[in-house]
This record gives structure tokens, C-alpha cells and sequence, in this order.
């Protein structure tokens, strides 16, 4: 456990996730529209057929290969939000907000793959719901399964994280 900073409990990260919930919505979001454009794209070339489909958004839904490549995307643009947010400061936007941070046992960043591993194993936010019973150690399932901690920092630790990327 760090020994400058306490660990996060379960309400804070709750709150932080959130504010990171309310971005990802808008990733997929984005990401949807440019798949849209591109299925409407390769359909205006030729290369992909409507047939009986209303439009293209019913084409995608009709075609397991489509929904399945638009599903795919999805989790990897929410997988790379945070895996990139964690590994470059620590902290998302909503961790920002609640002055939280991701961090190695030993203190440092962690690196692209173990956010992977991160966010993949907290499925869905609902791995958060173990810090309610580790009352001890206060770490959540991704954070046993990627070895990592979320901490509480005081106002000026954050500020000077959030100063440091410029």
C-alpha cells in the first residue's frame, strides 16, 4: 500500500466511474457514426450489399460478422480510453475529478497491457463492488487480477499530476 496516500474506497471510485461511464458514452458513440460511415462507404462502392435491409443500421444488426466487428470496436475503444488515461498520468477524467489514481503495489504507472488487463477484468464497473467487503486492503477484483491500487491524493498531489502533462 502506499504509504504517502490511503487507498480509495468504494464510494469515491464509484463516483469516478461515473464521470468515465458519461466519456465512454461518447467514444461509442463516435466510434458508432465513423463504423456507419464506413459500412454506407463500402455499400456505395460496391462492395457490400443492403439487400432486404430498411437501411444500414439494420444491415449491421442482420449480419452477425458486422455487429460483431461494430461489438469488438466498442470494447476496444473503451479499453484503450483507459488503458491510455492509466498508463500515461494514472488517472482518467473522472479519476482527475476525484483525485484518484491508478498505480502499481510498488508506486509507478502502469503499463498498456496491465490496463488492458484492468479494464477488462472489471467488468463493467463491477468489480469495484469487492473493495466493499476488503475492508482491509480496500483493492477491487481488477486490482487484484492487473496488481494494482487506486489511491486517494490530497488536492495538491492532483494538481501537480494534472500540471505535469503539459
Amino acid at each position: 500500500m502506499s504509504a504517502e496516500f490511503p487507498r480509495a474506497g468504494f464510494w469515491r471510485r464509484f463516483a469516478s466511474l461515473i464521470y468515465d461511464t458519461l466519456v465512454v458514452i461518447a467514444f461509442a458513440m463516435l466510434t458508432t457514426v465513423l463504423y456507419l460511415l464506413a459500412i454506407q462507404a463500402l455499400i456505395s462502392l460496391d462492395i457490400l450489399t443492403v439487400g432486404d435491409a430498411e437501411d444500414v443500421s439494420a444491415y449491421i444488426q442482420n449480419s452477425p460478422l458486422l455487429y460483431g466487428i461494430r461489438s469488438a470496436l466498442l470494447v476496444l475503444v473503451s479499453v484503450a480510453f483507459f488503458s491510455y488515461f492509466w498508463a500515461k498520468s494514472g488517472q482518467t477524467i473522472g479519476m482527475r475529478a476525484w483525485r484518484l489514481k491508478v498505480q502499481t503495489l510498488d508506486g509507478n504507472l502502469i503499463s498498456w497491457p496491465q490496463g488492458a488487463l484492468r479494464a477488462i477484468s472489471a467488468l463493467l464497473g463491477l468489480g469495484n463492488l469487492v473493495v466493499l467487503i476488503d475492508f482491509k486492503n480496500k483493492r477491487a477484483l481488477q486490482d487484484y487480477v492487473a496488481k494494482t491500487e487506486v489511491i486517494t491524493l490530497t488536492k495538491e498531489e492532483n494538481k501537480r499530476i494534472y500540471r505535469s502533462l503539459d
